[in-house]
């Protein structure tokens, strides 16, 4: 364990050590499309425009956060794994995170529970979908929040939440 935490303060230092002395407001507006207002907006336009999946889909993304948000609390109180900001020395992340534990990543689990979701609703809309799911999980550790297996940890929870929550469908 002691050596996975290594290599994984590791990977974090050298992520993270692209945007050192760098203007982060690009990474941070990224990281922002992740904070759940765009995925409200977006549920929202398609049921009120998409009258093929639009329904389903918004009740699917209710039932996937209804269950993913309790089980994300549960999960961080129950690791209670300090954020790299609070335990490296001499570091300072380029925005303050919202709470105080760092796995698992809240919003890499958000983005990849919605980008399972509409990657099953609308296939066409898969790579776009996961290829920002990605990205909002590396904005986490260039922002200095998360380190990488936060982010591992959050892609896992959103996607088995979003898996579970269609097979429900089914």
């Amino acid at each position: 364990m002691k050596t996975l935490t290594k290599y994984d303060t590791h990977l974090f230092c050298r992520i993270h050590g692209i945007t050192v002395k760098r203007n982060c407001t690009s990474i941070i507006w990224l990281s922002r499309t992740g904070d759940g207002y765009l995925y409200f907006v977006i549920a929202l336009l398609l049921w009120a425009f998409e009258h093929d999946h639009g329904e389903l889909f918004i009740y699917t993304a209710l039932m996937a956060y209804g269950l993913e948000l309790p089980l994300y609390v549960l999960l961080k109180k129950m690791f209670k794994r300090p954020r790299p900001c609070d335990l490296l020395s001499n570091f300072k992340a380029h925005v303050t995170p919202s709470d105080k534990f760092s796995l698992p990543s809240g919003h890499t689990a958000a983005a990849f529970l919605m980008a399972s979701i509409v990657s099953h609703f609308y296939p066409d809309f898969s790579a776009l979908a996961y290829s920002w799911a990605g990205l909002i999980g590396l904005s986490r550790i260039l922002l200095g929040v998360h380190y990488p297996s936060d982010v591992l940890a959050g892609t896992l929870l959103g996607i088995t939440i979003a898996s579970l929550s269609l097979g429900v469908l089914a």
